[in-house]
């Protein structure tokens, strides 16, 4: 009997790849809640009901655990946006649409991913940042502006910065709804690109400032 019990102990007992996983999706859970300043090897290992030292023999400590979750998160993320802009031929309305609603999409079924990815994260991790991933997703709408504007005969130049301008509303509005939830994903895609398109649509070729008419 003695025997039985033992090798369905072991039956039962983690193999290395599913340890990580466990591991993987405990310290997205940590530091979503936490940070990486306040997160544990601790606290994940007792989560995991594992001791310190597996955590350590699998990612080298915390850094190396944070540095998995975040690299995952982001590439979620950009494969969805690259996806939601994969078909150059639709209208570039369409993909407006397209892309603000997978960004939304991601914060809603990844809330622990996002919280990880807008937090401020250590040093050593500077390229797995929000704002690196806002650029990358930036470069991406930059070449789809920069397409359109040159068929409308406007300056190219300016594709970076009305890149950086979209991409920082989707990303900034992205934040705020994580935290209210209203109203639904959809009415606030439909709602950022109402506001972003038809500024694009009366778009002047050489904006300037309109001084104060006393000055």
């Amino acid at each position: 009997m003695a025997e039985k019990g033992a090798s369905r102990g072991r039956s039962t007992r983690m193999t290395g790849r599913e340890r990580r996983e466990q591991l993987v999706a405990v310290g997205r859970q940590v530091f979503a809640e936490k940070g990486f300043d306040m997160a544990s090897v601790e606290e994940i290992a007792a989560r995991a009901t594992v001791s310190k030292p597996i955590v350590y023999e699998h990612f080298g400590g915390k850094e190396g655990l944070y540095a998995v979750v975040v690299d995952r998160e982001v590439s979620t993320l950009l494969a969805d946006l690259e996806r939601s802009l994969s078909d150059q031929r639709a209208h570039p309305r369409l993909l407006m649409e397209r892309a603000a609603l997978a960004f939304l999409s991601y914060i809603d079924e990844n809330e622990a991913g996002f919280r990880i990815l807008v937090r401020d994260s250590p040093v050593s991790q500077a390229g797995g940042t929000f704002s690196s991933l806002l650029t990358d997703v930036a470069r991406r709408v930059e070449d789809i502006l920069a397409a359109q504007l040159k068929m409308h005969s406007y300056p190219t130049r300016d594709a970076t910065l009305y890149a950086q301008m979209l991409v920082g509303m989707v990303a900034y509005t992205g934040q705020w709804w994580v935290e209210t939830r209203t109203p639904t994903k959809e009415v606030v895609a439909a709602r950022m690109v109402n506001l972003s398109w038809y500024g694009l649509v009366a778009l002047q070729k050489e904006p300037t400032l309109r001084q104060d008419a006393r000055g």
